[in-house]
């Protein structure tokens, strides 16, 4: 029997709360879920673990979308890191809210699985206002 090419998973429940904030963006349920997640936050491969490096620091991968503005890929399962970025094959494994809570200031979107059907991005101050918990 031949396998399918994709592994289609049941959904994370922080992909089922993506969906629900697709079709309400208001939904606290959805919005908690999401908070307490841990999404995968790709980690490029020429950064080095090197002896001395800050295991409590995460450097951000920020890509640049279409018009320009500054955007962070944050994945809710491997599938779709790898289906979005392929060339990525480390990661670290992060609190949503964590992350959330301590966002940066500058003007930086928050892309939550990026162009996928669960995806959804936010701006900095909505990654703020509405994860940081």
């Amino acid at each position: 029997m031949d396998t399918p090419a994709h592994d289609h998973h049941p959904p994370t429940p922080a992909q089922r709360a993506l969906d629900a904030l697709a079709v309400n963006t208001e939904d606290q349920a959805a919005l908690d879920t999401l908070a307490h997640s841990d999404v995968l936050v790709p980690v490029p491969d020429d950064e080095v673990d090197g002896e001395g490096a800050d295991t409590s620091m995460l450097a951000l991968p920020v890509l640049e979308q279409a018009d320009g503005d500054p955007v962070v890929p944050v994945f809710t399962s491997e599938g779709t890191m790898a289906e979005q970025l392929p060339f990525v094959s480390r990661y670290r494994l992060v609190p949503l809210g964590a992350l959330a809570a301590q966002w940066p200031d500058e003007d930086l979107s928050l892309a939550i699985d990026g162009s996928s059907q669960h995806g959804l991005t936010l701006t900095s101050q909505g990654v703020r206002t509405l994860l940081a918990r």
